[in-house]
């Protein structure tokens, strides 16, 4: 799994024309289903329907503790990626997601400045969020299969005396790659991580 946000809340039926329900829609149309409602208490449908649900509340939970952890990992690069975001292009975090990223990194600030800095050397009570903590490794390889056909694909080399070289990805295919390679098809929806 790359260290990048995987932001783009990607569906994972590849192929399918249709919308996707996000996990919390699914969860709210599980709990208000009709048939449900009309079943006996002791039926079995709604002993797997209630198991159904809490497996996706579960799955649910695990990917938004993830997200989390990537952004305690990440906060200043995270923060710095959404404050020069373009107008137009939407936001790679929710609105929770910053308002947490935010107050982190003041805590963080504030954690600093109490327990270490203000006890050093007034040119040294300074620092650098930006430079401190480490950035996301881009470089890192993930799994990923192609949603839609693409071209020319451009491969950077990984030694000094290898040539670039460019691939075609088949729609339905399967790869092992560059982060820094895909990251724009993964941000469009053409390719999804796996």
């Amino acid at each position: 799994m790359t260290e990048e946000l995987d932001l783009a809340g990607q569906d994972s039926d590849a192929g399918s024309e249709e919308v996707v329900l996000t996990p919390a829609e699914l969860i709210e149309r599980l709990e208000q289903e009709e048939n449900l409602k009309r079943a006996r208490k002791e039926d079995l449908k709604i002993s797997i329907h209630r198991m159904e649900m809490e497996r996706i509340r579960y799955v649910l939970s695990s990917y938004l503790r993830c997200r989390l952890t990537k952004i305690e990992k990440f906060f200043p690069h995270v923060l710095e990626k959404e404050k020069t975001r373009p107008e137009g292009e939407p936001s790679s975090l929710s609105p929770e997601e910053f308002a947490f990223a935010k107050e982190y990194m003041a805590h963080i600030e504030t954690y600093l400045k109490n327990v270490a800095l203000k006890h050093m050397p007034p040119n040294l009570q300074k620092v650098d969020l930006q430079r401190a903590v480490p950035k996301p490794d881009l470089d890192s390889y993930v799994f990923l299969r192609v949603k839609e056909r693409q071209e020319n694909i451009l491969v950077e080399p990984e030694a000094d005396e290898q040539k670039d070289y460019v691939i075609d990805l088949e729609e339905g295919s399967q790869h092992l790659i560059r982060y820094r390679t895909i990251a724009p098809l993964v941000a469009s929806g053409a390719v999804q991580l796996i």
